[in-house]
């Protein structure tokens, strides 16, 4: 694991993590702006002619700019993710892509206005240092740069069955659930794409003439296509916080899994087991640890924090008012 392959899987992390931040807010529908939340007799507040989001959120050109955005960040993470698979291997790779839960969260907040609670924190941090423990004792091994045309077919069933099924219980399921499902098949998508883009770089020495006519280049295109497709759908069934932890982690055991299908890739056994049991059970907490946060049945990246409202004090000078919490504002008034 050299640092040039470390370097640009974090910048393709980074920019898939601003993409999808950005993408979400594209998909921000009616009514999910400040004006849920706040009064509209402000004219200096969120409903006022400075604001960036209107009474119905984001304008229709702030979210069709945010998603070109979005669209133009996952380009440059598909190249920068492709220069990364040309030096390194699909087993390294694609975990490192884990660290975007990081840039995810730092990127959302300021974009959203809002900054995860405590529990989020500490579960995407659970999430994160259980993927770096496993891969540091797993040791990935570089595998071969091509993968024999005999395993494609086995490998392509077992993908088309496994994203089949989770599309149907995706109809079964709602709101984060359904966004967590759908997230997960998207994610063996993108290692499903992630893995032919492997092939393609690794026959890049053949000449653009052999790159042109082998099938893996096209297949490339259509399977990164079906999973951004189903990333859209995971967007809009649920928040950030239901759809990237499935998408992160599903992408990376999977591309881990196909690394060693397809190209030979092996991991370390024996005394390390240890540390890798470890290392899963990190993620299993950080998993429990999320799905009891109260992000993920809210709206907190599709509701950007309520604006400090100016108020008159006792002098008759405006003052800033602190911004009414989820806690105070649901409380109920006592007779």
């Amino acid at each position: 694991m050299n640092a040039l392959t470390v370097l640009l899987a974090l910048l393709a992390a980074c920019a898939n993590a601003a993409a999808s931040v950005l993408m979400r807010r594209a998909a921000m529908e009616p009514g999910q702006g400040h004006a849920a939340t706040e009064p509209k007799d402000d004219p200096d507040g969120p409903d006022g002619p400075d604001s960036a989001d209107g009474p119905s959120g984001p304008s229709r050109r702030d979210r069709r700019l945010s998603w070109l955005a979005g669209a133009g960040l996952l380009a440059g993470s598909a190249v920068a993710q492709a220069a990364a698979l040309a030096v390194g291997s699909l087993s390294v790779v694609q975990p490192l892509l884990a660290s975007e839960l990081l840039f995810m969260l730092a990127i959302g907040g300021a974009v959203f206005h809002r900054r995860p609670g405590r529990t989020t924190w500490l579960s995407f941090l659970a999430l994160a240092a259980g993927l770096a423990l496993f891969l540091g004792a797993a040791a990935p091994s570089a595998g071969r740069a091509t993968a024999d045309a005999s395993r494609w077919v086995p490998v392509a069933v077992g993908v088309g069955c496994a994203v089949l099924v989770l599309a149907v219980v995706a109809r079964f399921v709602r709101a984060a659930p359904r966004a967590a499902v759908l997230g997960l098949a998207s994610a063996v998508l993108f290692a499903a794409t992630a893995a032919l883009l492997k092939e393609v770089t690794g026959r890049m020495p053949e000449g653009p003439a052999a790159l042109a006519a082998h099938w893996t280049t096209y297949a490339t295109a259509v399977t990164g296509l079906a999973a951004f497709g189903l990333l859209q759908c995971a967007f809009r069934a649920g928040t950030l916080v239901a759809s990237q932890p499935a998408l992160t982690l599903g992408d990376a055991l999977t591309s881990t899994a196909l690394g060693w299908a397809l190209f030979g890739e092996h991991i370390a056994l024996g005394a390390r087991v240890l540390p890798e049991t470890a290392g899963v059970a990190l993620i299993a907490a950080g998993t429990v640890g999320l799905a009891r946060c109260p992000e993920v049945s809210g709206e907190w990246d599709a509701r950007p924090a309520p604006a400090p409202r100016p108020v008159a004090g006792r002098d008759g000078r405006r003052r800033e008012a602190p911004a009414a919490t989820e806690s105070t504002r649901a409380t109920p008034e006592r007779a």
